[in-house]
């Protein structure tokens, strides 16, 4: 049989075309496991996901004589399919600033002395035998899921108090509550193919093009190969962002909430919603009389009629919003012809309506249908490599437990129990404290009920992010009975204040599983060895249990008598992974991830097995087992065709619904003012963030002389009028002050930022200007995440006639 080349590419199309489809749905898996062999110049190469953001994004490591000498951009990698950021570029510079760590510490005398591991575990150890109930971890989105579930286990499963939690309560708690309260179950449908697919891209008060550079690219090079991409930024100043942007609509801080109804009503009374969707796959849902995450059951109708005050007009006159702009908005949400994709991060997650205003979003998508095919969805990102897969999906939050589990389930802490072979009740139903109330206790002296008397802080830097720093962290400093433990690789301003430092590794100095912003779990190994006596911080968690357990605390042994975290090798005898020289006899991050793998298909996250991800550059979860074997990742999640867990002929399938019934929840929430506006004596804004070239605190890439240079210091960006109104020019200095404290900063005037008149913004990266000194810090009722974004505050002149008179209230 012949065929012409018509019918050739015609059929050639056809299976490509399918072909792309599949990989679409079900995501590219194959074994794409790089050789770890040497290259012609000496120069071994491994992978590895970047040690940044939450994009997770793949390098290669290029390692010779016990050192990262090179990394490239993972061209293998879905996710950024060999490119990288600047700081990516860069990212093996972080292990060789000249200032690590190298040698535990003690404070002896009001100063940091060099002491034993020994010396240091046996300190720890002994306070938390003293007392276990006030002891609390402090952990992060930069733990390794390893870590974090070692940490999880020792508090919840060992010393039975719950007080853990991760600085990911600062940055996307309410993500989580957003989902949980809508889908019922935590973490996005979609996925970075969605930024592929979309026809409109909006942005809520996020500014990708420098927190996501990576991923916002994908959209931008869809532009500079003819495709036509929407975008629209929807801030409260101009970014990088909005340089690409069709369209910029500038809100008043606070009233996103209001334009998201705004959408919604039009939609209604115009009658452009999507009422098939809506009837085939939602209820409607409002908040009880005192906030709650599940709320109470409403209606269709009783859903439009609260909507009924955001006319166009109404929501111009809160948020400044032009009216005709609002229904742009709807107009678009209305067609079903387009596919829309939202994304945020901080700017809706930081909110004291954070919760509320998740909700919402999720709201508009559904209620207009676009929801559920590739490019229609509504995603939070992150700003940590594993917020989602330590934070949110090991469950080291106060209330979770692993899996999207809670400590308040009976049936959730048996499941607990019999992985981890406890008694029955060992955990203990009461959540601890959440990250605000946790430092706030660590900071009130223990005769006025501060039952928090040491932290132990590992992979974070609180005395830097905290907001409100002088209550919530500095306050610490003239209490004896307080003790601060933090495990770090460089000095901060945590370790500032620390009686104890445990000097840690860091990336490719350890084995590491991270799960990224798209539900990917990605792992990698150990490539070079930790400086001087730098150990991994799983190493010294197991090491402080160990210590316990030979010290006769209960809660370190099984209900057989074991040590919890007892490594049995192939002949069945114990592996001492407490002593350092053994620890890598075997691979205790396998041991640790197969165990907590366990406990992840009560909720559908089903991880893969550690030897799946070994191969692959990381998996979206669900990672299911085919007939044949073999394993099939889930990029598209509650929809049919992709999601193997949606029962066939649903089509849509929220299998986790709050309503038992399959269907999302769509919210009413209504348009609340911030807790802290400007007034007479704080007449303007404050909003802080991020920048390109730093990372959070700026502890690793300030160590970088590249990313150093490019950015050195903080500044304020304000408006040249509001500048000349102080008699301030460009890098002048200039006092910012709020009712918490006051900072001097060099002023940035048309940079790349640019507020509106009244408005304030500080990038919160530099340690010597804690901008968090001066942020409000009130938190958001049901998510318990602190707003960072917005706060009242006055610029002025130093020495200036304009200075008040009085001192900020501390």
């Amino acid at each position: 049989m012949s065929i012409d080349r018509r019918h050739f590419l015609k059929t050639s199309a056809m299976a490509a075309a399918v072909a792309a489809a599949r990989q679409r749905a079900f995501g590219k898996y194959e074994n794409t496991e790089l050789d770890a062999t040497a290259s012609g110049d000496g120069v071994v190469w491994d992978k590895a996901p970047c040690r940044f953001c939450g994009t997770g994004c793949h390098v290669r490591v290029g390692v010779k004589d016990d050192k990262v000498v090179a990394i490239q951009g993972e061209q293998l990698a879905e996710v950024n399919k060999g490119l990288l950021c600047v700081k990516g570029y860069h990212v093996g510079g972080i292990l060789y600033g000249k200032d690590r760590l190298k040698q535990p510490m003690l404070r002896k005398n009001g100063k940091l002395e060099p002491i034993s591991w020994d010396e240091a575990i046996d300190v720890i150890a002994e306070r938390i035998q003293e007392n276990p109930i006030e002891f609390a971890i402090y952990g992060s989105g930069q733990w390794t899921i390893p870590e974090g579930y070692a940490a999880q286990k020792l508090i919840k499963g060992g010393l039975s108090n719950n007080h853990i939690d991760p600085n990911a309560r600062l940055c996307m708690a309410s993500a989580v509550t957003g989902y949980l309260s809508t889908h019922g179950v935590d973490e996005p449908a979609g996925c970075y193919t969605d930024l592929d697919e979309c026809d409109v891209l909006i942005m809520w008060g996020n500014n990708p093009a420098e927190m996501h550079p990576v991923l916002f690219s994908r959209v931008i090079d869809r532009r500079s190969k003819g495709e036509k991409v929407m975008l629209i930024d929807i801030g409260t100043r101009r970014t990088r962002t909005t340089e690409y942007c069709d369209e910029y609509m500038e809100f008043r801080p606070n009233s996103d909430l209001a334009i998201a109804n705004g959408i919604a009503h039009l939609l209604i009374e115009r009658g452009t919603y999507d009422k098939e969707f809506v009837e085939r796959f939602c209820n409607f849902r409002k908040d009880t009389e005192k906030a709650s995450l599940m709320g109470q059951a409403s209606t269709f109708e009783e859903y439009a009629e609260l909507l009924k005050p955001y006319t166009p007009e109404y929501v111009e006159k809160i948020s400044g919003v032009p009216a005709e702009k609002i229904r742009l908005l709807a107009d678009l949400f209305g067609r079903r012809d387009l596919r829309i994709t939202s994304l945020w991060c901080m700017g809706v997650n930081q909110h004291t309506r954070g919760t509320n205003m998740n909700r919402l979003l999720h709201g508009i998508h559904m209620l207009s249908g676009h929801f559920g095919k590739p490019g229609d969805a509504p995603t939070s990102l992150t700003g940590q490599p594993s917020a989602c897969g330590t934070a949110r999906e090991v469950g080291t939050l106060a209330h979770a437990l692993p899996g999207g589990r809670v400590v308040a389930n009976e049936s959730h802490r048996k499941d607990c129990e019999a992985v981890w072979n406890l008694p029955e009740g060992r955990i203990n139903p009461k959540p601890g404290y959440h990250t605000v109330l946790m430092w706030e206790k660590f900071c009130t002296p223990s005769s006025e009920g501060g039952d928090v008397s040491t932290i132990w802080v590992q992979v974070t830097n609180p005395g830097h992010t905290l907001p409100n720093l002088k209550k919530l962290f500095t306050g610490k400093r003239d209490l004896e009975d307080k003790f601060l433990i933090v495990s770090e690789v460089y000095p901060t301003a945590t370790t500032e204040l620390a009686d104890l430092v445990l000097p840690a590794a860091m990336w490719v100095e350890k084995n590491g599983i991270y799960g990224n912003s798209e539900r990917r779990t990605q792992q990698w190994f150990k490539m070079v060895n930790p400086p001087g006596e730098a150990r991994d911080d799983t190493w010294m968690t197991i090491a402080v249990a160990r210590r316990l357990f030979e010290l006769g605390h209960e809660g370190m042994k099984d209900k057989d008598g074991e040590f919890i975290f007892s490594v049995k090798d192939e002949s069945g005898a114990e592996v001492p992974i407490w002593q350092w020289e053994h620890y890598y006899d075997l691979n205790v991050d396998k041991v640790l991830f197969e165990e907590y793998r366990q406990l992840t298909f009560l909720k559908h996250k089903d991880v893969a097995p550690y030897d799946e991800l070994v191969k692959a550059r990381g998996l979206r979860w669900p990672v299911v087992q085919k007939e044949d074997g073999s394993w099939q990742e889930t990029p598209f999640r509650f929809m049919e065709f992709s999601d193997s867990y949606v029962e066939k002929g649903k089509e849509l399938q929220f299998y986790h619904s709050v309503t038992k019934d399959d269907r999302a929840q769509i919210w009413f929430c209504p348009y609340e003012p911030a807790t802290e506006e400007p007034d007479s004596a704080y007449p303007m804004w404050l909003c802080t963030g991020r920048v390109l070239e730093h990372w959070h605190t700026g502890t690793m890439t300030r160590r970088i002389p590249q990313l150093r240079n490019a950015m050195p210091h903080a500044y304020v960006e304000m408006h040249p009028d509001d500048a000349a109104a102080q008699g301030l020019a460009n890098g002048d200095l200039a006092v910012v002050e709020t009712r918490r404290g006051r900072i001097e900063l060099p002023v940035w005037l048309n940079g790349r930022g640019r507020p509106p008149r009244g408005t304030l913004f500080v990038p919160f990266f530099d340690e010597n200007l804690l901008i968090n000194e001066l942020t409000l810090g009130d938190i958001d009722p049901i998510s318990k995440e602190p707003d960072y974004k917005k706060c009242a505050a006055m610029v002025y002149k130093p020495n200036s006639s304009k200075a008040p008179a009085s001192s900020p209230t501390l």
